[in-house]
């Protein structure tokens, strides 16, 4: 085994602890908001402020992590994005009062973002090397992370413990764990690769390529928002579910979405991404379609036929994020820019999707709503196959495409409707780049 697969497999265990313990991160932080409500009072006009000045803060982060991942390297960045990420959870842990938790928040929102764009990155960088698709299960660890961390709160305040005590402890020990898989991590590339891969502001990729890519990951976290915030609503205020069973339609969706995470990578392999991607659509437009429906359905029938469309959404919309990365990955060149726009297009939808929701549910009704992720639901694919057919002509990387999008790309008949990025050489390589710059051609990892 040559030391570059080496090299791949030791970096792919250190991003898997990097994807773990940013979940957990989230989850410990979702999970304790109750608490923190009760503790400084907050209510929920405050507390929703807070999670706004969150979110904006990681959106702003995330457009300056791009810069420092090309210039510095993404294995850098994550040396120190992550354990400062852990770290900060003592801001929202201490913060005495509602005033200087707004101001901490903002700094945790930045740690979040910085982190997000940085292992993100590196994940592209281990899937070239690694020679096969990935990422998938990256994304996949990350919900169980979650899950790990939602559940140790739940252990906590079940005996009784103070939550408090969990995050104040979390901010200290976290840190010290993304050491040992930041060692693990790939080792900066050389100097001149460094300098020569990629040209202009966002490596090979054009901007309007970018803002493709960016409506796809809008689109799809925008209706993975919608299922996550409004899925136990629906059942509850629209299909009259009893209280106690209305929560298990977030929980499929949930769980559906995070087995097809873990399990993507083979899928995407088999079917390349292009495809991968068309078919995330339809599957989360069918689920919607099926959400919709369910209260003309029989009444017997209604909660089946929403759980069975959660379901179905959860299945579709969980290889979104990881195609659209990997698209980027396999494009060449430096990532961090282009990547930076692609999750800052993508989290705004996550910021969107729930008050944009709330206000049509609230002047109309929540199915009248539910209406806006599923038309956006195909919109990933709508979007996202185009994008990815022309990254594919662009620049295609062996680790992260099928044989046939490899024969595909080599065609120099351009696709029905897509437009050839900028840039890009008659051969389909970008202008600039050659096969020498990007260095041999990885062999197929396997486990």
């Amino acid at each position: 085994m040559n030391k570059s697969l080496t090299d791949a497999r030791r970096a792919r265990v250190g991003v898997f602890g990097f994807f773990f313990l940013a979940g957990f991160v989230m989850g410990l932080w979702a999970a304790g908001l109750p608490s923190l409500n009760d503790r400084l009072d907050l209510g929920f006009a405050k507390l929703g402020t807070v999670l706004l000045l969150i979110s904006g803060g990681a959106l702003v982060s995330m457009l300056l992590a791009g810069h420092l991942v090309d210039r510095f390297s993404s294995r850098r960045v994550c040396w120190i994005a992550g354990p400062f990420s852990g770290l900060v959870l003592l801001g929202p842990a201490l913060a005495p009062s509602y005033e200087i938790l707004a101001v901490l928040a903002v700094v945790f929102g930045i740690g979040l973002g910085v982190t997000e764009v940085a292992m993100n990155a590196h994940s592209v960088e281990v899937e070239r090397r690694y020679g096969r698709p990935i990422i998938s299960a990256f994304h996949g660890t990350w919900s169980l992370g979650g899950a790990a961390g939602g559940g140790l709160t739940s252990l906590v305040l079940q005996r009784g413990l103070d939550p408090q005590a969990l995050l104040i402890a979390a901010a200290l020990v976290v840190p010290f764990l993304y050491v040992p898989a930041a060692r693990l991590l790939l080792p900066d590339p050389p100097a001149h690769d460094s300098a020569e891969s990629g040209s202009g502001e966002t490596g090979s990729l054009r901007w309007g390529l970018i803002a493709l890519l960016g409506l796809a990951a809008f689109a799809g976290h925008l209706s993975e928002g919608a299922a996550i915030d409004w899925a136990a609503l629906h059942a509850r205020s629209v299909l009259l579910t009893d209280p106690a069973l209305a929560p298990l339609a977030y929980t499929i969706f949930s769980v559906a979405m995070t087995t097809v995470r873990l399990l993507g990578d083979p899928i995407r392999s088999r079917l390349g991404s292009v495809r991968t991607i068309q078919f995330a659509g339809l599957f989360a437009t069918t689920g919607y379609v099926l959400v919709l429906a369910s209260p003309s359905v029989g009444e017997s029938l209604r909660v089946v036929c929403a759980w069975t469309g959660w379901a179905l959404t959860g299945v579709g919309l969980a290889t979104v994020v990881p195609v659209l990365f990997s698209a980027v990955g396999a494009a060449g060149g430096r990532v961090g820019r282009a990547l930076a726009m692609v999750t800052a297009f993508g989290y705004s939808g996550l910021l969107l999707g729930p008050a944009v929701l709330g206000y049509v549910a609230e002047s109309s009704s929540l199915p009248i709503a539910l209406i806006i992720p599923a038309v956006l639901a195909a919109v990933v694919t709508l979007a996202g196959a185009p994008a990815i057919r022309a990254l594919l002509r662009l620049s295609p990387t062996p680790g992260s495409l099928s044989e046939a999008e490899r024969a595909r790309a080599s065609d120099p008949a351009p696709a029905s409707g897509a437009v050839p990025p900028s840039g890009a050489a008659p051969g389909g390589a970008p202008e600039g780049l050659r096969a020498s710059d990007r260095g041999p051609e990885p062999e197929p990892a396997r486990d």
